[in-house]
């Protein structure tokens, strides 16, 4: 890729003599998050991103790809554009060869991390508070701290507390929740769910997007470590996408060091980069 020397006036993003519309650039950039401290990277992510676009679909025509759009979903087909990039890499890349013995040494080496869902039957009192609102959390904490130091002195109060604080509609059966399975609560719940004891109430009020919980752990049932058989097939999965996006940053790395490109430096931030905040 060769960029073109830059003079005191703005240099328009060009693609091999095509040029990419500041609009379009603009309209782009709402897709960036712009990270504390970095002006203008919004502007730049999103300069490359189009030019890259217009890279591969200038190569996707090129190879006189004719664009065959595939349904995403129900109702939802791909534009014409997406298409041909889809089948350019589809066309450019192999197959990725998976060595299955490599596998099952990943899975020999940590199978703990291989497990079926655990269950839980648990109950809770919600504090509820939006995420954004500082002094609504705020005061959900002081309340539900005060009601867990009421807990700490009488847990069999729990069902009467929950049906006069919570703010879930679990308060009318005492808070309670039913069996729960890995993956039916929020994240920061089920972490809760996995350190209490069984029996015990948490040591403090565990936040959420939905606020402050107290939380009762009753029983909890922990997944039995899967056979290799069963999990064979994620892994593999999970091994092509890895070997696919390494073979696509490659690829897509060539296309852009061969074009022509004013206005922006392709190399300057990679093409598959994950934006992180600053």
């Amino acid at each position: 890729m060769r960029v073109l020397d830059r003079t005191d006036r703005p240099v328009p993003v060009t693609v091999n003599g095509v040029t990419i519309a500041a609009e379009a650039i603009a309209a782009e950039a709402q897709n960036h998050p712009v990270p504390r401290g970095k002006p203008g990277w919004a502007w730049q992510a999103a300069a490359r991103a189009l030019a890259l676009r217009e890279v591969l679909l200038q190569e996707a025509r090129m190879r006189r790809i004719v664009p065959e759009p595939i349904e995403l979903e129900e109702g939802k087909w791909e534009i014409d554009e997406e298409a041909l990039i889809r089948q350019l890499l589809e066309s450019a890349l192999a197959p990725a060869a998976i060595d299955e013995a490599a596998l099952r040494a990943a899975y020999n080496a940590a199978p703990d991390r291989f497990r079926g869902p655990s269950l839980f039957e648990a109950a809770h009192i919600l504090f509820s508070a939006a995420p954004d609102d500082a002094v609504a959390r705020a005061a959900a904490r002081q309340r539900a701290e005060a009601v867990l130091a009421d807990l700490k002195r009488d847990p069999r109060r729990f069902a009467t507390l929950a049906a006069e604080y919570s703010a879930c509609p679990s308060r009318a059966n005492g808070g309670v929740l039913g069996q729960l399975a890995s993956g039916d609560t929020v994240p920061e719940f089920e972490a809760a769910l996995v350190t209490i004891k069984e029996g015990a109430i948490s040591d403090a009020p565990v936040e959420t997007r939905y606020g402050l919980h107290l939380i009762r752990l009753d029983a909890r049932v922990r997944g039995e470590v899967l056979p290799f058989s069963a999990v064979l097939p994620h892994l593999r999965e999970a091994q092509e996408k890895a070997e696919w996006v390494r073979a696509s940053r490659a690829y897509v790395g060539e296309l852009a060091a061969r074009a022509e490109v004013t206005g922006i430096d392709l190399v300057e931030t990679p093409w598959t980069e994950e934006r992180q905040p600053a």
